[in-house]
């Protein structure tokens, strides 16, 4: 059964399997949440297409971040209208700008490692 309670984006999708985001796909599915993947390239991460079109009109709990400080502030914008409850900045990824930004908006932030969060059951 699919956990849709928790629908998760994660931002910086690749199909090359030794990437963190492509192995955070794998994992959350696995866990069976329902996953959405964005990135520069189309493709597929198992049955999870990898959009390149941001997707406006989801309703998703969390967002987990897999692009650096320097590439977030294009995405500042879409990320809040998305009002997901949080934000996870895995390791890499914290930008204390996109953390107030979010925490102004009432949505939590989480310096964490989405792999070990789903793994020890804090996810």
């Amino acid at each position: 059964m699919t956990n849709t309670t928790k629908k998760t984006l994660v931002i910086g999708a690749s199909e090359n399997p030794t990437r963190y985001a492509n192995k955070a796909v794998k994992m959350l599915r696995s866990y069976d949440y329902e996953v959405l993947a964005y990135g520069l390239r189309a493709g597929k991460i198992l049955d999870t297409p990898i959009l390149t079109n941001w997707p406006e009109k989801e309703s998703v709990d969390t967002i987990t971040l897999y692009i650096g400080p320097q590439r977030q502030p294009d995405y500042y914008d879409k990320i809040l209208a998305l009002n997901p409850k949080r934000i996870i900045f895995n390791p890499g990824t914290e930008n204390q700008e996109l953390i107030a930004l979010a925490q102004n908006a009432g949505i939590e932030t989480v310096l964490d490692c989405t792999l070990v969060m789903l793994q020890s059951g804090t996810f």
